[in-house]
């Protein structure tokens, strides 16, 4: 009987290739991302050296290179990179800001109205008393 084939090193350099080949495609995402650049499957290809129909076999780096593309081409001004986008706490914040400074103008809005009322209703008396 032959002896069996020791396929243990090269199942481990396979491993070892997916590895490296992976966290190419992962670091040209993520230029992509932080620079703004369009993201697609043939810019990460180039830019990481790989094949594309070896992202398209990649469901998690397929559907972040999906979401990227969506993002960038929803937005009708340039990409903003990732460094200056804001984050959803801070959008939050503003938003909390924004509506806190809503409700002191208003306040402010109606004690003036009232001021006014009070203002023109004492005009009136003393215009009235002239008389």
């Amino acid at each position: 009987m032959p002896p069996e084939p020791n396929t243990a090193p090269l199942a481990a350099a396979a491993r070892k290739r997916h590895e490296l080949t992976r966290a190419k495609a992962i670091q040209a995402l993520r230029e992509l991302d932080r620079t703004g650049a369009p993201a697609s499957f043939e810019g990460v290809a180039r830019r990481a050296g790989i094949s594309r129909s070896w992202l398209y076999c990649q469901p998690d780096i397929r559907v972040e290179i999906e979401r990227l593309r969506d993002t960038t081409r929803r937005s009708p001004s340039p990409p903003i990179p990732a460094a200056e986008r804001s984050s959803d706490a801070s959008l939050h914040a503003r938003l909390e800001a924004a509506l806190e400074r809503n409700r002191q103008l208003t306040e402010e809005n109606q004690r003036l109205r009232r001021q006014l009322a009070h203002a023109l209703g004492d005009q009136r008396t003393s215009t009235r008393a002239r008389s």
